[in-house]
């Protein structure tokens, strides 16, 4: 099956989407942490205590040593979570909403600075990402409570002013794939194969399995039962993110990537999404040459992955 990751029609919505809000879509947070009360774990536990399931509050600052030696942080975490509730109400209306479930967020302290910063998608730039209204009710109301949750974590915090400018995308910001089941197979055989096939190839093209959700678990618990399953992959390479993050320590607002698998009762489809790494490269106005390399090849050995997993 063709990887879709070229749409013109998807490119051109997305992109026009994510530029007309006039707002970076990227939100930073910052506040002073001279006496270092604001940690990793005081923000995942306002968090939890707001109702949020905390997916990963991932460490990074160990990993970049050990793999490169050296970091420019003190505190470098990747925090992903979700609401159940909000993401079930989103999910009967934009089946989609996998790829912000988990949502991700990036922690971090530069070494030798006294303050604390938190990044994270606005909901323009997700509505934008997932082609459905930013104006929708829901998803409004779930990106009011993240940001209320943050500013109960953020205690004082400040709206961090960029130096950049958005850019254009210069590709589609979601990338599909669509694994077409025959008639007379069971398609719990299917993904079970399929899974373990895609699990298999991760770590020889650089990529770890951050974590693993199984949302219609979820769906199934509330009486939602439109899926036969839907599984979220949250995919990391730690030379994307090392490498981004030198320059824009807020690119953990993108990692780990969500990557959704799922198939709908009635169908034969197993269909499959993650967001393109042109949402990186446009939203941080990504220029540098090592950047772009690592975000690109990353990109690449994704497609090509699903590619050769769903081709017939």
């Amino acid at each position: 099956m063709k990887l879709l990751t070229k749409s013109l029609i998807l490119t051109l919505l997305v992109s026009t989407g994510l530029m007309a809000t006039g707002a970076h879509n990227v939100q930073i947070l910052t506040v002073n942490n001279a006496d270092g009360k604001i940690t990793p774990k005081t923000i995942e536990a306002t968090f939890e205590k707001a109702g949020f399931f905390i997916n990963d509050n991932r460490d990074m600052t160990a990993p970049f040593i050990k793999n490169f030696k050296t970091t420019d942080f003190a505190v470098y975490n990747l925090f992903t979570i979700f609401k159940k509730d909000a993401v079930l109400a989103l999910a009967k209306k934009y089946p989609n909403i996998g790829l912000f479930t988990p949502m991700s967020m990036s922690i971090y302290t530069r070494k030798g600075s006294k303050t604390i910063s938190v990044s994270n998608l606005s909901v323009p730039a997700m509505a934008a990402i997932m082609g459905i209204p930013e104006n929708d009710a829901d998803l409004v109301a779930y990106g009011k409570l993240v940001q209320d949750t943050l500013k109960k974590a953020l205690p004082n915090a400040k709206v961090e002013t960029v130096a950049y400018a958005m850019k254009k995308p210069a590709g589609a910001l979601v990338s599909r794939a669509t694994l077409t089941m025959a008639k007379d197979v069971d398609w719990e055989d299917v993904k079970d194969d399929f899974e373990m096939n895609f699990e298999g190839e991760l770590p020889g093209n650089d990529f770890i399995m951050a974590g693993f959700n199984d949302l219609n678990y979820d769906f199934e618990e509330s009486k939602y039962e439109a899926f036969n399953f839907y599984d979220v992959y949250s995919i990391c390479n730690i030379s994307v993110i090392y490498t981004v993050s030198k320059r824009h320590p807020e690119a953990g607002a993108f990692a780990p990537c969500s990557l959704y698998m799922y198939n709908k009762k009635g169908t034969n489809t197993i269909e499959m999404a993650f967001p393109s790494v042109y949402n990186w490269i446009a939203s941080l106005a990504i220029e540098d040459k090592a950047s772009q390399e690592v975000l690109i090849t990353a990109q690449v050995k994704m497609e090509l992955i699903l590619e050769k997993l769903t081709k017939k």
